[in-house]
């Protein structure tokens, strides 16, 4: 295959930057040193031209495997053949004692024979800058240097490499209980060659530290496995300088195949990190919540004119992600443009206040106490709100065609009040309670008027649409509505119906609207969204707790989708029709959810 499948592939990362590794060997996707600099290896995005780092047994008939060391970030890719076995394990160290402008960001890969003799074939290609910069190859003995304009990285190795072409190859056979490294990192530095002492040593500190973090996870429910997975996913997600935590690791993975939906998702939304810090508090990791309410105190200071945040920022705080593409390449099996930058950090989404305030308001409550300063923060996001919370926005899906009053950004302006009265109430803070709750209320009456359809008997997407949006699966669990009021009863059913019925489900996944009948100015479909599949799941949760049909359809629905994670239990942005993984991968969406849902089912199983 030119493409293998997007859930082919496994993640590994330091915090600082991941690698997709494919099932056969090769790394298909890295970024150094951070998230979002340019590409060393992209043949995800273009098979020819992407560059790529490749390391597989020549073993015919070759059957793949990947696995997990337990409760960690280190991969095994297992090769199994009637002539012998043999693995690669992938892992890049984490800087462990805040030395972080001087680590050298290793990518490490140890390969090793663990039945009968196995000939292995390494080829290191880089395509620097999504290739777009051209790049210089020497090697001598052990050791390649890639030299190019804006970047020099070193592979050294414990078996000799050539030269070929404009990368480096090695070819060589392990017997039973043999191995080899190599490490990929800047050249400066970088030494003539490598052992394996020193490899076993960087894998034992590197098994360690993700052991020792999961270690603090306070979930011990049905799926432990599972969530624990989607937590160190998330973790992988995180910028360790800043705090700050990424949508997705990649760009232009496609939510179509052939399609125009491919956008660049390796920046911090204020909307997912919010959401995934509320996931790492619910099974006990408060640490990330600490590190992130400080990049947000960070961003507080950096406000627009009118006192608004921007939806999204760079991780490092950076507020310009203008949108580019690049035409050089072809994307995932042609699916193009490929894009770098977002051009939705200029869109205006009111829902951004809510998410922040409920994880500030969760943070003070299972975190911290918040500072004063903090606390004069939130008090200013919530008098904005007060002021703007009528206007029509871009909406939480980032609609191109034209701004609309959203009900779902109504329900997170309404949490937004709702918190902070909380929270003022909570610390006795100085606060304008009057304004607060008199606008609080006035949100809500607005969204039981003008966002409920008595013709579709359920919330649609904006006021005056009848289109559903799978967005309002949301009011229960912020409390916006009692889990089983009626009308949102009515709403879940409404959902819950398939597809070609004119609900938004088949087959137990949920799509996120209908691309036919919304405000997508977009061409073609998408697959279903997999956070509303989750989002319905909890819905059906809250109110099984009242009705033991619901619960039960409402765990049937997850574990069905469970069983549409990759080899790994991991998970992209959406699930296409062939139950194929679309869209960035992994997402922090998804795995967010994903826990959110296993906490809440299993707790009213229980």
């Amino acid at each position: 295959m030119a493409y293998y499948p997007i859930e082919n592939h496994g993640v590994i990362g330091d915090m600082h930057t991941v690698a997709l590794v494919c099932m056969d060997g090769s790394i298909d996707w890295f970024c150094y040193p951070h998230f979002d600099s340019p590409s060393v290896f992209a043949s995800i995005l273009d098979e020819k031209k992407g560059g790529v780092f490749r390391l597989s047994a020549t073993l015919p008939g070759t059957k793949y495997k990947q696995l997990y060391w337990p409760d960690t970030n280190v991969l095994i890719s297992r090769f199994l053949s009637s002539e012998g076995v043999a693995e690669v394990i992938d892992f890049m160290p984490v800087p462990v004692h805040g030395d972080e402008l001087e680590h050298p960001h290793e990518l490490v890969r140890f390969v090793r024979t663990v039945r009968g003799s196995v000939c292995f074939r390494m080829e290191c290609r880089p395509a620097f800058n999504y290739a777009r910069d051209e790049h210089l190859v020497a090697v001598h003995g052990r050791r390649a240097v890639f030299s190019s304009e804006t970047l020099t990285l070193a592979l050294v190795s414990s078996v000799p490499q050539k030269a070929d072409g404009n990368g480096s190859v090695a070819e060589f056979t392990l017997g039973p209980g043999e191995s080899a490294g190599f490490v990929l990192r800047r050249a400066e530095g970088c030494p003539e060659e490598i052992s394996r002492e020193r490899i076993q040593g960087l894998l034992d500190e590197t098994i360690a530290y993700w052991q020792r973090w999961l270690a603090h996870s306070s979930y011990a429910g049905r799926w432990r496995e599972t969530v624990h997975r989607s937590a160190l996913v998330l973790k992988l997600l995180t910028f360790k300088p800043t705090g700050a935590i990424v949508a997705a690791p990649t760009c232009s993975l496609p939510e179509q195949i052939g399609g125009s939906r491919n956008w660049d998702y390796r920046y911090t939304w204020i909307r997912d990190a919010a959401f995934t810090l509320y996931a790492l508090m619910r099974i006990g990791f408060a640490d990330e919540a600490a590190e992130f309410m400080k990049w947000v105190e960070e961003r507080s200071h950096e406000t627009n004119p009118d006192g608004s945040l921007q939806i999204m920022y760079g991780i490092d705080g950076r507020h310009d992600l203008s949108e580019v593409e690049l035409p050089h390449l072809a994307g995932y099996r042609n699916s193009a443009p490929v894009r770098l930058g977002n051009d939705a950090h200029r869109q205006f989404q009111m829902d951004i206040y809510g998410e922040l305030i409920d994880t500030v308001y969760l943070f003070n409550k299972y975190g911290s106490p918040i500072s004063y300063d903090m606390w004069e923060h939130v008090s200013r996001l919530a008098d904005y709100v007060c002021e703007h919370w009528h206007e029509p926005d871009e909406g939480i899906w980032e609609f191109r065609a034209g701004r609309r009053r959203f009900v779902y950004s109504m329900v997170m302006c309404w949490v937004a009040l709702d918190r902070s009265l909380r929270l003022a109430a909570k610390r006795s803070f100085p606060a304008d309670h009057q304004r607060w709750t008199t606008v609080r209320d006035r949100i809500y009456k607005s969204i039981m008027a003008d966002g409920w359809s008595g013709e579709r008997q359920a919330f649609v997407q904006h006021f005056g649409s009848e289109t559903l949006d799978a967005s309002n699966l949301i009011m229960p669990l912020v409390f916006f509505t009692s889990p089983t009021d009626p009308r949102l009863l009515q709403t879940i059913d409404a959902i819950d119906r398939p597809y070609d019925e004119g609900g938004l489900v088949s087959d137990s996944l949920v799509y996120r609207y209908s691309t036919s009948k919304g405000l997508d100015s977009l061409h073609g479909g998408e697959g279903t969204f997999n956070i509303c599949t989750f989002w319905l799941v909890e819905a059906l949760t809250r109110a099984g707790r009242f009705d033991r049909e619901r619960l039960t359809h409402a765990r049937l629905l997850f574990e069905k989708m469970l069983g549409y994670g990759n080899h790994l239990g991991l998970y992209g942005e959406q699930i296409g029709p062939s139950g194929e993984a679309l869209g960035n991968f992994p997402q922090a969406f998804t795995h967010l959810s994903l826990i959110s849902a296993a906490f809440n089912l299993d707790r009213w199983l229980g």
